[in-house]
């Protein structure tokens, strides 16, 4: 039951209707795991200590740095130095003392990832590398637990949720493509982003934790803060899925994830630059077709591209994916191998098959095969 002092707090929640008391009391009950207090967590854990979550675990081993400080909102000049879990506790206290608050100064690992999401009803993770997220996401499927996960890239952003059931991380993204996912301490990323995408999160856990709303089950949503334009990619639970399909290969949490995924089975492949150049070699009679797919923006196709590739702009591909040719390899191509990974995700969505991405895209080839090729900035 909600005393006076709560109904007082959460007043602007118990005015809604699809919230209420009943809905606040279950937020009050609720037990949620946060990986990671940096970019995306500060956000979400500020939000959800805000709404009443009534427990929050943070799992957090870095310590606050002096370039934290332009997006990671949980913290200020006088906290450099110190860990960020133990400083966003406090923090998160200090904001509402009604709340549980537990800090872990650790990193997480195979070792330790289902101890601690044993007894949550919820993760959202805060990660930052694309290697933790595979760990996490798999955790959650292994362990039942829903998981509100989100991923920031300069002026990019994705979010998606999962909950027993539903098509899990690995059903999106079959296999970690490193390549497509450098840190932003490698590529940069605007400050308020990652607010934008972790206040999202926290959106999603409420909705879960409360069961009201439509969360993003299924759904990929995706920012594009430069247009300021929202997308929304839908997928499905996929039968060969590593850790949630009917012959799961993946059944405890691994540090190492790409050695785990079959690639074969992995719905989509990604090529490394001489593969792809050998594949374009190998045309018929000796090889397979090869339909080399820029889904860069016109402009940017027309500064440089591969010879002989044509340019379908990932925004279009939805509406357009029944006219590429299945009959041979369809391999997707960007500036970076983020945009050609969501194409090829889309596609095997769709049913195509011999599907590929280039890792590391157009960069990747410009310095391992040909220097002289012009590759745009992202517009």
């Amino acid at each position: 039951m909600l005393d006076a002092a709560e109904r007082e707090r959460y007043a602007r929640h118990l005015l809604l209707p699809e919230l209420g008391e009943a809905g606040q009391e279950r937020l009050k009950a609720a037990r949620v795991l946060l990986v990671g207090a940096g970019g995306l967590g500060s956000p979400a854990a500020l939000y959800l200590a805000a709404a009443g979550v009534g427990s929050l675990t943070i799992v957090d081993h870095d310590r606050v740095e002096p370039s934290n400080l332009q997006r990671q909102v949980l913290f200020d000049t006088a906290d450099v130095g110190a860990p960020k879990a133990e400083v966003a506790a406090r923090r998160l206290r200090a904001l509402n003392p009604a709340i549980r608050v537990e800090p872990h100064v650790l990193r997480l690992d195979a070792g330790n990832v289902l101890r601690l999401i044993e007894g949550h009803d919820l993760v959202v993770d805060g990660s930052d590398r694309l290697g933790t997220r595979y760990l996490v996401a798999d955790a959650c499927v292994i362990g039942a637990t829903p998981l509100v996960s989100a991923a920031i890239h300069r002026f990019e952003g994705q979010a998606f949720s999962y909950r027993p059931g539903t098509p899990c991380y690995r059903c999106l993204f079959p296999e970690s493509a490193r390549a497509a996912a450098p840190s932003c301490a490698e590529a940069g990323v605007l400050g308020v982003l990652p607010g934008i995408l972790g206040s999202l999160q926290a959106a999603e856990a409420i909705k879960l934790l409360a069961g009201i709303g439509e969360p993003l089950l299924g759904r990929l949503l995706v920012l594009d803060a430069l247009a300021m334009r929202w997308q929304e990619f839908r997928f499905g639970r996929r039968i060969d899925c590593a850790v949630c399909g009917a012959a799961p290969a993946i059944r405890s949490p691994a540090d190492t994830q790409a050695s785990l995924v079959d690639k074969s089975s992995a719905g989509f492949t990604g090529l490394q630059p001489g593969e792809l150049q050998l594949r374009i070699r190998q045309q018929p009679p000796t090889g397979h077709n090869v339909q080399v797919v820029d889904v860069r923006e016109p402009a940017e196709y027309a500064a440089g591209h591969l010879p002989g590739s044509r340019n379908l702009p990932l925004p279009e591909l939805p509406a357009r994916l029944a006219g590429l040719d299945d009959g041979g390899h369809v391999v997707f191509v960007c500036r970076g191998g983020a945009r050609s990974l969501q194409a090829a995700t889309m596609a095997c969505a769709a049913g195509l098959r011999q599907v590929a991405h280039l890792e590391g895209g157009l960069l990747a080839w410009q310095s391992a095969i040909d220097p002289t090729l012009v590759v745009a900035p992202a517009p």
